[in-house]
C-alpha cells in the first residue's frame, strides 16, 4: 500500500487574513514544503495562469475583491489540473456544494486541523501528479497519430 506523503508539495495558499496566512505557511514550510501565499483571488489567479505549478491551492472563500468562488472558477478554466482545497471560516451546505461542483477537491472550515490538513494536500498532490501524467501521456500520443507511427 502506497502512503501519500505530502512533504515537498508546492503549494499556493491564498487568503485575506495575512495572520492566518503567516502561520498557515510557517507550519507547511515546516512540514518541507514549498509554500507561496498571496492574499488575493486576483494574484492566485496571476500566478496560476503565468505557469507555476502548484500541487494544492489552498483558497479562502471570503475575500475582498475577486471571492474564492470565482478564483476556483478562473483557475479551473485556465488550469483544469490544479487541485483547490477550500477554506472558509463561514461555510455553508450551499457554498460547499457549488466550490464541489466547480471542482474544488475538498471544503474545509476554520480553524482547520492541520493533519486533516496535511492529508488532503497529499491527496492533491497524488491526483495532480496522475492528471499531469495523464496530460502528458495523451500529448505524445497525439503525436505519434499525427506522425502516422
Amino acid at each position: 500500500m502506497t502512503v501519500l506523503k505530502e512533504d515537498d508539495a508546492k503549494v499556493l495558499i491564498v487568503d485575506d487574513e495575512e495572520q492566518f496566512l503567516d502561520v498557515l505557511s510557517q507550519r507547511l514550510a515546516a512540514r518541507g514544503m514549498k509554500v507561496d501565499a498571496v492574499t488575493s483571488g486576483e494574484e492566485a489567479f496571476a500566478k496560476v495562469k503565468s505557469g507555476d505549478a502548484f500541487d494544492a491551492v489552498v483558497l479562502d472563500l471570503a475575500m475582498p475583491g475577486m471571492g474564492g468562488i470565482e478564483t476556483l472558477k478562473r483557475i479551473k478554466e485556465a488550469r483544469p489540473d490544479v487541485q483547490i482545497i477550500m477554506l472558509t471560516g463561514h461555510g455553508t451546505i450551499h457554498n460547499g456544494i457549488e466550490a464541489m461542483k466547480l471542482g474544488a477537491e475538498d471544503f474545509l472550515e476554520k480553524p482547520v486541523d492541520l493533519q486533516v490538513l496535511l492529508g488532503k494536500i497529499a491527496e492533491a498532490k497524488h491526483k495532480h501528479l496522475l492528471l499531469v501524467e495523464k496530460g502528458r501521456e495523451d500529448e505524445i500520443k497525439g503525436i505519434l497519430k499525427a506522425k502516422g507511427w
